[in-house]
Parts: structure tokens; sequence; C-alpha cells
């Protein structure tokens, strides 16, 4: 091994070494931005064992003398962002035997080593909704995705409810995108929500012959994996997460929801600014994309900038995503900016990037917000989070640095450029063992 391999090696060691000691560490005299509350002036923020400890200015958190402190003086710090809608990590979902897939899972096809998830990163996004694509009624389960930085597995990055199950809702669509008008698959929109109908319908008589069976096992149906996520989503285990964008597609998506009863997120909503009355009344959120070259789809040609201020007018709550790459992940905080511009509040901007989507998710107590008890998620920006002159300084996910861009690697990540978009160049961190495997070769 040659001598600067090792001492690399050796400097890592010390590295992991000053981590696995999990002391207390202090951010301070930054510019808080909590998104629950008012801004901190000459703030500080206390993390220890990946969560938030203390955060507040120097009159209301005390500093003892084991604390490790960063000064990051003339920066600002806010909750980590979350993407209620984004495709990184080359999620592949429903095939095309069929327009609904309920029992596809994603699970089984995210490459968790994606260089994808390193630019969702850079852009300051720490929890994403990854989900199959929308050329199926339904294509399959999503992922709530901790962007961790020691992930091997897709296991590594995943949620955990309370019971122990990993996280996710399902992906749903109607519009252009699922009418093939062959192999199944619907040629109209009224077919489209038939066929949804039909499906849920089965769900309903399996879960009833369930309930009925009771401790009886012979009683039980057949196993049926699509039926079982479908009961799940008329539980509310589930939620539908669901793709559309002209009005009549979404007061389609309403009717269902009232239909059947499941839990709902309407994604994209083009023309949400049309029925934004009656999206606000059905109590649903609205996961926007904001685009600044709008354009490429016929049924998106209405959406408008003024759509997230309207829909937030009207009462509905109102969340911000990338659908990356649509919109590049280390692009998601212009969301905020534009959705400004055009007459949005700036703190219910910001919310719709954090604790908006941490809601869609059924994870607002544990991300979203900078709050004594929450996940140590949360980023360190240059400036004012809606400048376009501000970059994303570090992203930090459980109490951990997993985005630098002093970096020289995360750097060029952030800016892109030969070997940007290398899977193999994922970063280094005290369980990679394959640095070391690298490294004994030579």
């Amino acid at each position: 091994m040659k001598k600067s391999v090792f001492s690399f090696l050796i400097l890592l060691l010390l590295v992991c070494s000053i981590y696995g000691q999990e002391k207390p560490v202090a951010f301070i005299n930054a510019r808080i931005i909590p998104i629950v509350g008012q801004p901190i002036e000459q703030g500080i923020l206390l993390v220890q064992n990946g969560k938030i400890t203390a955060v507040g200015d120097a009159r209301a958190v005390r500093l003892s003398s084991d604390i490790v402190t960063i000064n990051v003086k003339g920066k600002v710090i806010m909750p980590g962002l979350v993407d209620s809608h984004s495709h990184i990590g080359e999620p592949a979902g429903a095939d095309g035997s069929s327009p609904i897939q309920p029992d596809i899972r994603i699970l089984d096809s995210v490459n968790a080593r994606a260089s994808s998830i390193q630019r969702a990163q850079a852009g300051g996004i720490t929890t994403a909704n990854v989900m199959p694509g929308s050329g199926h009624l339904d294509s399959g389960q999503t992922l709530y995705l901790k962007l961790r930085d020691d992930a091997k597995t897709i296991d590594d990055l995943l949620i955990y409810d309370k019971d122990g199950n990993y996280m996710g809702g399902i992906k749903f669509a109607n519009g252009t995108n699922s009418m093939r008008g062959s192999g199944g698959f619907p040629g109209t929109r009224a077919k489209s929500a038939a066929l949804v109908r039909e499906q849920f319908t089965k769900a309903q008589d399996y879960r009833e012959k369930i309930r009925k069976a009771g401790n009886d096992k012979s009683k039980l149906p057949p196993r049926d994996l699509a039926m079982e996520t479908l009961a799940e989503v008329l539980d509310g285990k589930r939620v539908v997460h669901f793709h559309t964008h002209r009005h009549d597609d979404i007061m389609t998506a309403l009717r269902l929801q009232k239909e059947f009863g499941f839990r709902l997120v309407l994604q994209h909503v083009s023309e949400g600014w049309k029925v934004a009355d009656e999206i606000a009344k059905a109590k649903v959120p609205a996961s926007i994309i904001m685009i600044d070259s709008p354009g490429g789809k016929l049924e998106a040609v209405d959406l408008k900038y003024e759509n997230g201020a309207i829909l937030d007018k009207a009462g509905a709550l109102v969340g911000f995503h990338t659908d990356d790459y649509i919109t590049d992940s280390r692009l998601f905080m212009r969301s905020a900016a534009l959705a400004v511009r055009a007459g949005m509040p700036r703190t219910k901007a910001l919310y719709s990037l954090t604790m908006a989507n941490a809601m869609m998710l059924d994870l607002d107590k544990r991300i979203g917000s900078l709050e004594v008890g929450k996940d140590a998620d949360f980023i360190v920006l240059s400036g004012d989070p809606l400048s376009v002159y501000t970059h994303v300084l570090q992203t930090w996910v459980d109490g951990k640095k997993v985005f630098d861009r002093a970096d020289p690697k995360d750097y060029l990540i952030a800016v892109g450029g030969y070997g940007a978009t290398d899977d193999k160049l994922i970063h280094i961190d005290c369980f990679d063992e394959d640095l070391e495997d690298k490294n004994s070769e030579k």
C-alpha cells in the first residue's frame, strides 16, 4: 500500500472515531429559520445522537464545555428539504402487462448508490418520496427515503414507522400518460376511472372476506398481493399519490377519493388554480411543481406560476416537488422563489419545501422543522434561501454531514462536469469497505 493511501486511511479512521463519540455539536451564530416559529438571529442549533436537542438564541441555549462548537456566522440554517415527488435512484415500477399493478414494489428496483441521490443532497434535500412513473393508472408502491451517506443497499435509506414497517405510499395517475387504448390500457378518461373503480371494488370484497374469516384461516381467501395492497389503501395505511394535471382529471381524483375514502395527495395539479376551492374543500394536499420553462406536455399547457399562491389562498395545503429530473434536485429551492415571485407568502413557500411535504408523507413529527426531538436533518446556506446567489454549503442527515460544498468531490456533484454522474464515485463513509478493498489492490 502506498504511503499516501496509508495516511489517508489513518485520517479516515480518525474522522470516523470522532463521529463515533457522538458528542453534542452546536452550530452557533447562524440565522436560523426553524419554519415553525420566527427566524432566530445569532441562533444556536444543538444536535446529538441524530436528534435536535436545542434550538434558540444564546439566552435560550446554554452550552457546556464538552460541546463541540461550529461557528457558522453569516450563514443560514433551515430544515432539510423534503421532496414529495422524485425519481432519484433510477426507480422502475410497473411494466406493460396491465394498467393497474399495486403489488409492484420499487423497493426492488431503486439503486441506493446512484449519483442522483448525491445530486439531491447537493440541493439540500434530505428526504424524498421516490416514485415509479405515470404511464399506468397504478404503477406501484412508492418509498419514503432518508438520503443518508452510508447506504450500501436500499435498506440503509428506508424510513420505518412505529411498527417497524418501511414507509411509502402508492402511485396512481390519470390523464394522457396512461391512455394507450391497447393491451388492457384505457383509451379514454372515463375508462381510466372505471378501471380504477373496478379494482377498488374488488379490494373492498377481498377485505370483507378477510374480516369475515376472523381467526379461521380455512376461510381466508387465497392471498392476493395486489388486493392486499389496495386494502391497505382503503384502510388508510398507504397514501395515494395521484399524478394529475387537468382540472377535470383533478376532479376525477377527488371523486374517487370521496367514493372509496382513501387518503390522497394530488401530484402536479397543473390546473389546480382552476379548482382550488374544490381541492381546499376536500382537505386534500396539493404537491405542485414549479417549472421556470413551461412546456413539453399539452395537458400542462395552463400551468401558471400563481398556482401555489391561489391554492394557498383557497386554504389548501401546498407542497413543492422536483419530479427529478423535470426539475433538477439541485435547484429545488428555486420552486419557493418562483412561487413567492407569483404572490405566495414567503413563510408559506418555505413551509411548502419542508413541513407541508413532511405532512404529506406522514413524517411531520420527525422532520420538516427545527424543533427539539426531531431528526437532525438540516442545511447550511450561504445566504437567503430564496436568492439565486445562495448555495447549499452543507447538508446534514440524522446529525451526519452528507454534503459539503468545500469538498472537491461534493463540489463536482453540485456544479456538474466530468465524473459528476459516475455512480462508482459514491461518498466515502465510516462503513464503506469498497474503498479499503480498492486501495489494498494498489
